[in-house]
């Protein structure tokens, strides 16, 4: 991430990864401020075992982009919410990369850095079976969790409150 500001709004990624017993790592570095140390850890990426990279910036939000610049692994961006834009100018930064150099970038809402952590889990079960039967067990899970939702909301709305 950019900045040690962004985990409190992005650590639901790391909560997917557990999920789902997905090892990673988790650091501070900087495209603006730490280019060098960026460049590093990136260009070292695939001999330390990594298979996706995950980015989160806020406003300028070029560190998805500086990262995919430095290695042929996956990277998602994450558009982290900012006082400016609600999150906007992050959005509109990741997603204009230029050609040949592919990010893939989620939601700059609440939902976005689980849904980084649900992407790096379908890339990685496409080479891991085990991983791929926790992915589709937690897919065939999804419509019980909507309908007890549901079914407490019906509740609720029965009961007045």
């Amino acid at each position: 991430m950019g900045s040690d500001s962004d985990w409190s709004k992005i650590n639901a990624v790391a909560k997917a990864l557990d999920e789902f017993g997905v090892q990673y790592e988790v650091n501070v570095m900087s495209a603006h401020r730490t280019p060098a140390a960026v460049k590093e850890y990136t260009e070292t990426a695939i001999s330390r075992g990594l298979r996706v990279i995950i980015c989160a910036a806020g406003g300028a939000a070029h560190l998805a982009g500086v990262v995919a610049a430095h290695t042929t692994l996956p990277v998602i961006g994450i558009p982290v919410p900012t006082d400016l834009a609600g999150g906007l100018d992050s959005l509109l930064s990741v997603v204009q990369m230029p050609g040949d150099i592919a990010v893939a970038t989620v939601a700059a809402n609440s939902g976005g850095a689980r849904n980084a952590g649900i992407l790096a889990v379908q890339i990685l079960a496409l080479s891991d079976p085990a991983l791929q039967k926790k992915l589709e067990e937690f897919r065939a899970s999804l419509p019980k969790k909507i309908a007890e939702k549901n079914a407490a909301l019906q509740a609720k709305i029965k009961s007045g409150g």
